[in-house]
């Protein structure tokens, strides 16, 4: 019995033991285990994915980033007209808007009075040395994006680097239309009527069509007796009418009473020639470049001195006048010319030699461009242009060249000498009449031939 008992706690003992000695079963997991084949590849689809990758190439992401820069700024520094990168750019005051100076040049040479973009009434464009700053710098960075040598080219023919240009003052604006006259009767003109605020009343008054139908003056007889149309606004005036002026030069009629400023013939020497108000109506003149025989070249330098000079076209058309009226037959080779529209008034004789006092706007814009060139012959030699622009050589053919309109020949020589024709009229009208009574007087008497003795005698 007692060995038995001693069996059995030896067994007890080693099976103590055992469980002391046996690992802990590990604990259980609700993750699903991985497949052998990902153990195995792992790392070597890492490798394989590394070398793959390469290294990171800094340079090609900063090459990006300023290609972009770039391009964004180019688009910010388009020309409001010509949408293109801007060249030689000039900032319109007051609203600030930019464009090229050429595309600028150009909009004010076409008539336009404000910014090309917001239509806003402007009085400048100059040149912005910020933007052009900024410009550099660009095409620096990214030369491609500069204009073509073409355009550059033709830009620079247009505008002068460095030059201030102004907007022409808006047009005034004309009166507002009768809408209610008749288009088959004539309508009383300002004084017609007893109860005028004008203090004159017209000896033959016209019939209003409307209070008078059946004496009313039919427009298919003529003009009204004792009146005549208005120059400007075209209305009805009375001919002896103390507010009537004529113009001597083109014998036209003004009523004075609808817009005094333009319905009126004024002293010549104080008139405003029609259409020349400031600087921007010569720059957009065709008159002006045709007067000059389409020399461009000759007509900047000539706006470029006036701008200098800060004189306007009315300065110049009183010295016109000044010019012309020291002469000895002073408008008299005009008229004869034929350089103005004359307007006769039947049963009403024009004399030609009659004293030209008084001038219309239309005539006084013909003697002003009449006079343009010679005006500016005269006012080179007193010494004020420029030593490259009085140094050029003179052309041959002078002012009956037909390559002055080539800006390469143009700039090269001087198609601007000579005399000036307004001298030249007055000067050949004398020789003419002296060389003609000279001849009178000169001319010997011709003695009788033979035969012409015999018929004389015969008879």
């Amino acid at each position: 019995m007692a060995e038995a008992l001693e069996g059995q706690t030896k067994s007890d003992d080693t099976y103590s033991s055992v469980l002391t000695t046996a690992p802990s079963p590990a604990p259980l997991s609700l993750k699903r285990p991985t497949s052998p084949t990902f153990h195995e590849d792992a790392s070597s689809s890492r490798k394989r994915f590394k070398e793959s990758e390469g290294p990171v190439d800094l340079n090609k992401n900063d090459s990006i980033i300023e290609s972009k820069l770039a391009d964004d700024l180019a688009q910010e520094l388009e020309c409001g007209c010509c949408s293109e990168l801007l060249y030689k750019p000039v900032m319109v005051t007051p609203c600030q808007h930019f464009f090229c100076g050429s595309c600028c040049q150009l909009w004010i040479r076409n008539g336009g009075t404000s910014c090309p973009a917001c239509r806003s009434v402007s009085t400048t464009a100059s040149p912005s040395r910020p933007l052009q700053l900024v410009l550099d710098t660009l095409l620096r960075s990214a030369p491609h994006k500069a204009r073509a040598i073409r355009e550059r080219e033709q830009a620079d023919e247009i505008y002068k680097s460095g030059t201030t240009m102004r907007f022409p003052s808006p047009r005034e604006a004309s009166p507002e239309p009768l809408v209610n006259i008749s288009a088959e009767y004539a309508r009383p003109c300002p004084h017609c009527s007893p109860n005028n605020p004008y203090g004159w009343i017209c000896p033959q008054p016209i019939p209003d069509p409307v209070v008078d139908p059946d004496h009313a003056w039919h427009l298919d007889d003529g003009i009204p007796t004792g009146h005549s149309q208005c120059g400007n606004c075209e209305t009805f005036l009375a001919l002896n009418a103390p507010t009537t002026t004529k113009c001597d030069f083109c014998l036209v009629r003004f009523c004075g009473v609808e817009v005094p400023t333009r319905c009126s013939a004024v002293p010549v020497i104080l008139q405003q020639p029609h259409g020349f108000s400031d600087m921007g109506d010569l720059v957009v003149s065709t008159d002006v470049y045709e007067s000059f025989g389409g020399n461009a070249v000759e007509v900047d330098i000539l706006l470029d001195y006036l701008s200098a000079q800060d004189l306007s076209p009315r300065h110049i058309y009183r010295d016109i006048v000044k010019h012309i009226q020291e002469q000895p037959r002073q408008f008299l080779p005009l008229v004869e010319s034929e350089l103005f529209d004359i307007h006769t008034i039947p049963n009403m004789e024009h004399d030609p030699s009659a004293p030209h006092n008084r001038i219309c706007r239309q005539c006084a814009c013909e003697i002003f461009i009449w006079g343009l060139k010679d005006w500016w012959v005269r006012e080179r030699k007193k010494g004020f242009l420029e030593e490259h622009v009085m140094n050029r050589k003179d052309c041959p053919k002078g002012d009956d060249c037909m390559m002055q309109k080539d800006l390469v020949h143009a700039k090269e020589f001087n198609h601007i000498f000579g005399e000036p024709k307004g001298n030249e009229l007055a000067v050949s009208s004398i020789a003419t009449t002296s060389s003609s009574e000279d001849a009178t007087i000169a001319a010997p008497i011709a003695e009788p031939t033979p035969a012409a003795a015999a018929t004389a005698t015969t008879e």
